[in-house]
């Protein structure tokens, strides 16, 4: 058994459309190896600086992500790799294991669809598309009902009675 702790740069961009770990931000491996009957374990935390878009308001914003990490990788000519999928396992090769796509499945896992730049991100305004975070309190639209319309013609400007 043995634990790493290290920083390395992120290899490629890993996330979603909305959001992601951008390519070379910093990854925080905090691992644990250990050596099983049919191959290694690898269980620990990964985390990193993410980037995205928020779904309701399209405004930038930055977090963090934490993914818990456990996977297996099975040694050459074990019963666990004869019995599996190729891509269902991961393998040790040259006494090594590949840990790039395990931490690309966890993080899309990690990740929400529709992330929010905060909780009660009221979004956009249907009518004009301003953030509705920054307008004004009383922001709002007089629309008429197109249904309506023609009634509203007859109504006076002014003083809203009926001619």
């Amino acid at each position: 058994m043995t634990e790493l702790r290290d920083t390395v740069p992120s290899p490629t961009r890993i996330g979603l459309d909305l959001e992601a770990i951008e390519a070379g931000a910093p990854l925080d491996l905090d691992l644990r190896l250990e050596s099983v009957a049919e191959g290694v374990l690898v269980t620990g935390t990964v985390e990193a600086p993410t980037v995205g878009q928020c779904s309701r308001c399209l405004e930038p914003f930055t977090g963090s992500v934490s993914i818990p990490l456990t996977e297996l990788f099975a040694y050459p000519d074990s019963a666990t790799e004869a019995t599996t999928e190729e891509d269902e396992v991961g393998h040790v090769v040259d006494d090594a294991v590949d840990l790039e796509q395990a931490i690309i499945d966890a993080v899309g896992l990690e990740l929400p669809l529709s992330p929010l730049c905060r909780p009660d991100c009221a979004g956009l305004c249907p009518q004009c598309g301003v953030v509705l975070a920054t307008a004004e309190p009383d922001h709002h639209h007089d629309i008429v009902d197109p249904r309506w319309a023609k009634l509203a013609e007859m109504l006076p400007e002014n003083n809203g009675e009926a001619r």
